[in-house]
């Protein structure tokens, strides 16, 4: 190699040399968390601002590799794959060959996939990569599970040629509004940038977690039903977060992953916003603020000793997570002390506020087990649904 290249090249390298220090980021915290909630993630950003060099961290926090896709310059072809005639294309089919980059995701297990650019791709190449997102289908290959996917996008107002989001597409994304700290900049510049840590899962607390989670959306959704789909008018608003059956699966995902690794409030929140839309996701993140449910597992350990709580919207989260922390685990107690709890909203006079979770508590009986006095304040209901004759 020429000497004097040789000393450029070691020079370039000092220069992109940095060591990197821990430091709380809510927007790279909710980033994180939708990574281990295997959600794809959109970040919409302008050009320049470290959000490739952010996925970078992440992947090498991961211990993954990072495998980077410019959608803008791709065609459709490229992502529902290249058909290729074999000897008896009428009896065998016409397979389609996936890209390089699928094929070394699929040899690896896992992986980061990133595609840049996307707002920059035309409606046909996002089209086609709606199968690829929803149903890790790449041609004929199948994505392994364990590969996350995470898209950047530069706005309208600054992408070349940018498009808005297909509303389709758009629906599948957990969106992240990605800006650049003048401060983070010049600390980075002088050799050190903040670590990107990855939320790690206590299972001692998943059971827990995910029960908690579903009284939560549930009961938010009970009470405010009229945010459970809403399509916006507008194409930009459109191309954005917005609530449907899929993105409250999303933010049920997403609370549990909170719930389960410990995640910041702040980070929750963002990522809630960016899965449901800015209206519906505040109005979740206040109502969760003022919810404070008592842990379902402990109820369950001793149901006499809890009360319940006071607000119909309360009352019914709760008894949400209750069932669901039963049907996680069934055993005879635990479905017995949920009668127990469900008698308590008998006594405090709601009974219809624990009928829905009577009906999925009479599901779970096995034929042996004796059936428990407090289910008369039920019989009714339950004739009625076929789960008590």
């Amino acid at each position: 190699m020429n000497a004097v290249l040789a000393a450029a090249d070691e020079l370039v390298a000092a220069t992109r040399a940095w060591r990197v220090e821990p430091a709380r980021d809510p927007k790279v915290e909710a980033l994180a968390l939708a990574v281990a909630a295997n959600l794809p993630v959109l970040l919409w950003g302008e050009p320049g601002i470290g959000k490739s060099a952010t996925l970078q961290q992440l992947a090498d926090g991961l211990g993954t590799p990072l495998e980077t896709v410019i959608a803008s310059v791709h065609e459709p072809s490229d992502f529902s794959g290249l058909p290729i005639v074999g000897d008896s294309p009428a009896t065998d089919g016409v397979p389609m060959a996936p890209p390089d980059w699928a094929v070394r995701l699929a040899r690896g297990g896992t992986g980061l996939l990133f595609f840049d650019e996307l707002s920059s791709a035309p409606p046909a190449v996002q089209a086609a990569l709606l199968r690829v997102v929803l149903e890790r289908r790449v041609g004929s290959l199948h994505l392994p599970t364990a590969v996350r996917i995470v898209a950047a996008a530069n706005p309208p107002t600054s992408a070349a040629d940018g498009w808005h989001l297909a509303p389709p597409l758009a629906n599948r994304f957990v969106h992240l509004h990605w800006t650049h700290d003048a401060r983070t900049v010049a600390r980075g510049l002088s050799g050190t940038w903040p670590a990107v840590t990855v939320p790690t899962v206590e299972p001692a607390r998943a059971a827990s977690a995910l029960a908690r989670a579903r009284g939560a959306v549930a009961g938010f959704l009970t009470a405010r039903p009229g945010l459970a789909h809403h399509l916006p008018s507008d194409t930009e608003a459109r191309g954005g977060a917005w609530p449907s059956p899929r993105t409250w699966e999303m933010a049920l995902r997403l609370l549990t992953f909170h719930h389960s690794c410990g995640t910041g409030r702040e980070a929750l929140s963002l990522a809630l916003v960016g899965a449901v839309g800015d209206g519906p996701g505040l109005e979740f993140v206040t109502y969760l603020d003022n919810l404070d449910l008592p842990d379902p597992e402990r109820v369950l350990a001793d149901p006499d000793a809890f009360r319940l709580p006071e607000r119909g919207d309360r009352q019914l989260a709760f008894l949400t997570a209750v069932i669901s922390a039963v049907q996680g685990r069934v055993d005879q107690r635990r479905w017995e002390a949920a009668w127990v709890v469900l008698e308590k909203a008998v006594t405090a006079g709601v009974p219809d506020v624990a009928a829905r979770a009577a009906m999925d508590l009479a599901a779970l009986r096995e034929p042996s087990w004796p059936v428990p006095a407090s289910i008369d304040a039920f019989a009714e209901v339950l004739h009625l649904s076929g789960r008590l004759t």
